[in-house]
């Protein structure tokens, strides 16, 4: 079962305005102009001092390429993902990053680990795990930032028989530990328990981003949340190879396919596929 309390999404409707606007090279006065919206309104949602009407919102939608039905659900404040429960998964603490790391199982009943995004005090992880007598064969890292890897280092010493995977361009990140990782191949399938560990890259939020699949759980860093997508940091690929990465790496699995983020709650390819407002109902039909 979720070890974690019901979790706030991710992004805010200020957050969304902001990413699209930022995707879609668009400022305050360009949006203005696109919406014919005052740019002190705009300004009044970004800060969150107010939120756009059902008109308002169908208008933001169209100048940035959003879906106005599922937007303005966002705008309402009316959508938020079902239960998500599975034995095979656990959230790690991260403090004092806001961020989720997982430890995933191999099989319902236990059996090898896979702990990804190693951060936060190295101290607390290494004590969740050591209290669970954890099995660690993988150390699985979607991306460089330092709130999915800064403690890599720690747990590679504690565990120096356990696999890092994490993608050649982002791997830099992890220091000296970056020659010993294993890089994220599309289409490879790494060996856990009776099942296996698919590697998905999806760039965007960073060059070289990846998200992990195991089974139905899918552990998708800082590239899809609930309701919302990653912030573009790259140097090569930009906001819309995230959108492609996720339609189609992400968006072609089976709706159930549960979604463990980097941030927020969990959720489900489904609900994303039919709610985030980032993509359009016409292009999520399957």
């Amino acid at each position: 079962m979720n070890e974690w309390p019901k979790i706030e999404l991710e992004d805010t409707v200020g957050d969304v305005l902001r990413k699209t606007m930022r995707g879609h090279r668009l400022d305050l006065q360009a949006l203005e102009r696109a919406t014919n919206i005052a740019t002190p309104s705009l300004e009044s949602w970004l800060a969150e001092r107010a939120f756009p009407n059902a008109d308002e919102a169908a208008r933001l939608a169209a100048a940035l390429g959003m879906d106005a039905r599922r937007f303005q659900q966002r705008a309402a404040g009316a959508w938020y993902p079902g239960e998500v429960a599975t034995p095979r998964v656990r959230r790690h603490a991260q403090r004092p990053h806001p961020s989720n790391g997982y430890i995933a199982y191999s099989s319902a009943e236990g059996g090898s680990a896979a702990l990804v995004d190693p951060a936060g005090d190295p101290e607390v992880l290494l004590a969740q795990l050591r209290e669970r007598r954890i099995d660690l064969e993988y150390i699985l890292i979607t991306h460089k930032h330092d709130d999915h890897c800064d403690a890599a280092g720690a747990v590679a010493t504690a565990y120096p028989d356990a696999r890092i995977v994490m993608h050649e361009i982002d791997a830099p990140a992890i220091g000296a530990l970056a020659k010993r990782a294993l890089p994220v191949r599309k289409g490879e399938r790494l060996a856990f328990g009776a099942t296996a560990i698919a590697s998905l890259p999806t760039p965007g939020h960073t060059d070289g981003s990846s998200c992990f699949l195991i089974d139905d759980l899918l552990f998708t860093g800082d590239t899809l949340f609930a309701g919302s997508v990653g912030g573009c940091f790259g140097d090569r690929f930009g906001y819309a190879d995230l959108l492609a990465s996720i339609r189609r790496e992400l968006f072609t699995l089976p709706d159930d396919t549960a979604v463990f983020p980097g941030h927020g709650p969990p959720t489900r390819v489904g609900w994303e596929r039919n709610e985030n407002p980032f993509f359009l109902d016409k292009e999520s039909a399957r």
